[in-house]
């Protein structure tokens, strides 16, 4: 009864005490999923859909299978939600990198390497594992066909930010979508062997035909 008087008299006291163990769940619980989900991309980009079992991945991440039903019921669940988790946070840090991109005509060039260097890691290797299962899947397909559609519009946007172009102009839209795809498939040549040094030379000549295409566009001073 003391006690309760006590912490009575004091309501900060109480949701202090009270909100801690709950923060401090809260907080194993993201840390958890984090670990699970960076465990998934690595399980998929180096064994592929196959070997990315649910054990694997619960293994990598150094917790129970039964924890990490808990938080993904299943592993469809578990690979979308790494993807899009994963992806998001490469696409925060190309606008954390933006503010050195070069102000002058190298500034296409770099954007598209930096573009460029999203597509080259892990979570598109990832991404081409669940592509290539989803053929055949059906579950899984419907799982990553709103991510796929989510993923690309965030990606566009990017672009056009970086760009500093309008995209309400459907030639725009065109270029836009066009520089992305052939930034894809760039990547999809590297899977098998190196093919940096293709990949700078077509880079460096889809910079001087953007720029030249997005001139007239490009929103000045934006």
């Amino acid at each position: 009864m003391l006690a309760f008087l006590i912490l009575s008299s004091h309501p900060g006291r109480v949701s202090e005490a009270s909100g801690t163990p709950g923060r401090q769940e809260q907080e194993r619980s993201r840390v958890t999923r984090q670990r699970l989900m960076e465990a998934a991309i690595g399980a998929l980009s180096e064994l592929g859909w196959a070997g990315a079992t649910m054990t694997v991945i619960a293994e990598r991440a150094g917790v129970s299978r039964g924890a990490c039903q808990h938080h993904f019921p299943t592993r469809a669940d578990l690979v979308a939600a790494a993807v899009e988790y994963v992806g998001h946070q490469q696409v925060e840090a190309v606008l954390r990198k933006a503010a050195q991109l070069p102000a002058d005509a190298r500034r296409t060039e770099a954007i598209l390497h930096m573009l460029a260097g999203i597509y080259l890691s892990p979570v598109f290797t990832a991404a081409v594992q669940l592509w290539v299962a989803a053929v055949a899947d059906s579950e899984l397909r419907a799982q990553l066909a709103p991510l796929e559609a989510r993923v690309g519009r965030e990606f566009h946007r990017l672009t056009v930010r970086l760009l500093g172009v309008d995209d309400s102009v459907a030639e725009v839209r065109e270029l836009i979508q066009g520089t992305l795809d052939l930034i894809r498939g760039l990547a999809l040549a590297n899977l098998l062997r190196d093919d940096s040094a293709r990949r700078k030379k077509v880079l460096h000549r889809w910079a001087l035909t953007l720029d030249e295409a997005l001139s007239v566009r490009r929103i000045r001073g934006g």
